[in-house]
């Protein structure tokens, strides 16, 4: 792109730049040549708009957090109506079919990433934590409702879910699993806790 060329929306077009990198060619194809060739856009772009690369990385990570609001939101919205386990397997496909594995990987890949991250999220792998919470929020408020059972530790029952759901699409090039694969783990993890009845 030739100097001078206003780049509209920057800061997305690298974010989404670097989730094809990700995708295509892995953590260790991540720099910030690769992600501004991919771009189509000068090396100075990125640095204008972010400290250094880690720092770009860090709000990548941070923006693609963001998104598990909106799908924190649509599940706990989802209580009580169909069942615990779709609402569970549905939730768990939207987080790990997205690039949500890819940033796993990125995270998990990355020193000077997860140092950064520490001052969001202290503790665990950031992105899987915030996951974690969603599910547990959501199975306490089935529990709320009597669709599942009173006694029933969502503080355990979430990140044996989330864990699960992540080794189900953990392989990166490989093909995603089937609904079925992914309803027949949220059934095996729940099964001692439901209380609905099943239409």
């Amino acid at each position: 792109m030739p100097t001078g060329v206003a780049i509209h929306d920057a800061r997305d077009q690298l974010f989404d730049a670097a989730e094809r990198v990700l995708l295509r060619d892995g953590p260790n194809a991540l720099t910030s040549r690769a992600v501004t060739t991919e771009a189509g856009c000068a090396k100075g772009v990125l640095h204008r708009h972010f400290a250094d690369f880690d720092a770009f990385l860090a709000e990548l990570v941070l923006n693609r957090m963001a998104r598990i609001d909106g799908q924190a939101a649509a599940l706990q919205a989802s209580a009580g109506t169909g069942t615990v386990a779709d609402n569970v397997a549905r939730a768990l496909t939207d987080l790990f079919g997205s690039v949500a594995v890819a940033i796993v990987g990125l995270i998990i890949s990355r020193d000077d990433l997860r140092a950064r991250l520490r001052r969001t999220t202290p503790t665990g792998i950031p992105l899987l934590t915030e996951a974690t919470a969603m599910i547990a929020s959501y199975l306490a408020a089935e529990r709320e409702l009597g669709r599942i059972a009173a006694a029933a530790d969502v503080d355990t029952l979430a990140p044996t879910l989330i864990g699960a759901g992540h080794l189900l699409f953990a392989d990166r090039k490989g093909t995603p699993p089937e609904a079925g694969a992914v309803d027949k783990v949220v059934t095996s993890v729940i099964a001692g806790v439901v209380r609905e009845q099943q239409p």
